[in-house]
C-alpha cells in the first residue's frame, strides 16, 4: 500500500512531537510533494528562532528531515498539479494544502489508485475525503 504524506505528519516525526504517525511503517511506499521539503525547512527554522532549538539542534533536525524525505517517493509540483490546486473545492484550503490535496490527486490517478492520504490537518483531511480518500492521522 502507498500512503501521501504531507508536512504536518513529517514534522512530527522531525521536531519529535507527541503522536507521529506510527501506522506509517505499515506502508510499503511513502509519496510526498517537494513542497513537504520546504514546509520543514522553514519549520525547523522558525522553532530556532522561537528558542524551541539551538544552532546544532536546528541543524540536526534538518538532517532528520533529508533522512525521512530519502525514504519517499517526492513530487515535483507541476503545471497540471499547480491547476489542480487552483481549483475550487468543497473545503476551502490554503495555497500549500491544496497543492498536497492536489499532488495526492494527481499521483493516485497517474499511479496508486489505492493512495492513502496522511495529514494531521483536519481541514486537508476533509478536503481528502470529499475526494474519496482513506485519510489516515486526525
Amino acid at each position: 500500500m502507498t500512503a501521501y504524506v504531507d508536512s504536518s505528519v513529517l514534522l512530527r516525526f522531525v521536531l519529535e512531537q507527541p503522536d507521529p504517525l506510527e501506522e506509517l511503517l505499515r506502508f510499503d511506499d511513502l509519496v510526498t510533494s517537494l513542497v513537504a521539503e520546504v514546509e520543514c525547512m522553514c519549520a525547523v527554522d522558525m522553532a530556532r528562532e522561537r528558542g524551541d532549538l539551538d544552532f546544532d539542534e536546528a541543524a540536526d533536525r534538518r538532517g532528520v528531515t533529508h533522512a525521512h524525505l530519502r525514504g519517499m517517493r517526492r513530487v515535483q509540483p507541476s503545471l497540471s498539479i499547480l491547476r489542480r490546486a487552483g481549483q475550487p473545492l468543497l473545503v476551502p484550503l490554503r495555497a500549500l494544502d491544496a497543492i498536497h490535496v492536489a499532488t495526492a490527486a494527481v499521483y493516485r490517478e497517474r499511479r496508486a489508485p489505492d493512495l492513502v492520504f496522511a495529514t494531521h490537518d483536519r481541514r486537508q483531511a476533509r478536503a481528502a475525503a470529499v475526494l474519496g480518500f482513506e485519510v489516515i492521522g486526525v
